[in-house]
């Protein structure tokens, strides 16, 4: 054990940073790769079978207690919240010894998220305004997908300064913090107060659990897994159990070589990055084109989440970042140009991950589907916002060196 714990425990930030980014890069070509056979299995003649698959029915049952979903709902409520488990993980890593535990590194990345949430979520109401189920989704274009973003970074190699992919990886922190809340307070079913006691009763568990610094994962697993379903019965959206469950995981035990918030991190990065998003995409990005036309595509819908994506990230993020700049509160990274924020802003408008899930969960529920599909306006957004901020980027990059 003690091996192990050493090789997942690098004496410098900077090497754990770079296995995350060049994990996060590769993991993003995977995630296209998934997302590309959804959609051919989705408009050919096997999306009868990729239907029956999703609609397959799974049940779970231990005595009169009970979960039946079909197995897309397993994947997003239960596969979503192992990746906010780590997305936890890596919030409370980052707040306590990282990036963002310096005031001086989280200024600009977190004004710059600010502006990349509001924004486009107003581009989105202006076009929705007057529609109440449409107005479900605002919150569509308000996130953005890390994977995917450091995935198109990758591809203009060792000329990206580390500067901009810290910014983009603490920009995208922020980006998950929103969602999270988000999540929490607009998207939650009614509420049953019964299984919030089971909650409720599993957080001073986990507590104590941390106050004497317990190294077993197979304990915080297993309170962790009663509080998932809990959750899931609550109304409260399940995928947030993964982030609470993350916040009382020790970073530091008594055991100085021993750090059991890392060694799960470390131990789950793979498995998320390679197996739960692309599960995750495969099962959500299989859109059908038959029958899509102008109609389909210019529907308030995907069109405001599409603008919300490509103009209202750009504008949000950049925009902020330059007032704040400007008026003094921070400055810009060294490394980093006007015209290479102006990129990364951009790449931000990739929301893909988490703009599928929000939007599963404005409109899984509802018959505005049959109306018009949200993850039009979420391929065009992620993919012209990625197109952009890569042109944008290679000759900013070119230009500054």
């Amino acid at each position: 054990m003690g091996n192990h714990v050493k090789e997942v425990m690098p004496d410098r930030q900077e090497s754990v940073l770079a296995r995350f980014l060049r994990l996060e890069s590769s993991a993003g070509i995977v995630l296209m790769l998934a997302a590309v056979v959804a959609m051919i299995c989705a408009n050919s003649p096997w999306q009868s079978y990729y239907s029956l698959l999703l609609d397959t029915p799974v049940s779970v049952r231990v005595g009169d207690l009970s979960v039946a979903k079909p197995l897309l709902l397993w994947v997003n409520d239960g596969l979503m919240a192992i990746f906010f488990f780590l997305v936890g993980l890596e919030l409370k890593r980052e707040l306590m010894e990282g990036e963002l535990s310096d005031l001086r590194n989280i200024i600009l990345p977190g004004v710059g998220a600010i502006g990349g949430m509001a924004v486009p979520a107003l581009v989105y109401l202006f076009f929705n305004h007057t529609n109440e189920v449409a107005q479900q989704g605002w919150a569509i274009p308000a996130a953005t997908d890390i994977a995917f973003a450091l995935g198109v970074l990758s591809l203009l190699g060792s000329r990206v300064p580390v500067s901009i992919k810290i910014f983009l990886t603490s920009l995208a922190i922020f980006d998950d913090i929103g969602a999270i809340l988000i999540i929490a307070f607009f998207y939650t079913a009614k509420i049953s107060t019964a299984a919030l006691i089971v909650v409720a009763l599993c957080l001073p568990v986990m507590a104590l659990l941390n106050r004497f610094n317990v190294e077993s994962k197979s304990l915080y697993i297993a309170v962790g897994t009663i509080m998932w379903v809990a959750m899931l019965k609550s109304g409260v959206h399940a995928t947030l159990a993964g982030v609470i469950m993350a916040m009382f995981i020790p970073l530091k035990t008594n055991n100085p070589d021993v750090s059991p918030l890392k060694i799960m991190e470390h131990d789950l990065h793979a498995l998320v990055a390679f197996f739960v998003l692309p599960v995750f995409a495969f099962a959500n990005a299989g859109i059908s084109l038959a029958g899509v036309g102008a109609e389909q595509v210019f529907h308030p819908v995907p069109t405001g989440i599409a603008l919300g994506l490509f103009f209202g990230k750009q504008i949000g993020v950049f925009g902020c970042c330059w007032l704040a700049v400007k008026v003094g509160i921070t400055r810009l990274p060294r490394g980093m140009s006007w015209g290479s924020l102006y990129g990364t802003a951009a790449l931000c408008g990739i929301g893909f991950t988490m703009s599928l899930f929000i939007g599963s969960l404005a409109f899984g529920a509802s018959d505005a589907s049959l109306l018009f599909d949200e993850r039009l306006g979420i391929i065009i957004g992620s993919l012209a916002s990625g197109v952009l901020g890569y042109l944008i980027l290679r000759r900013s990059l070119k230009t500054f060196e």
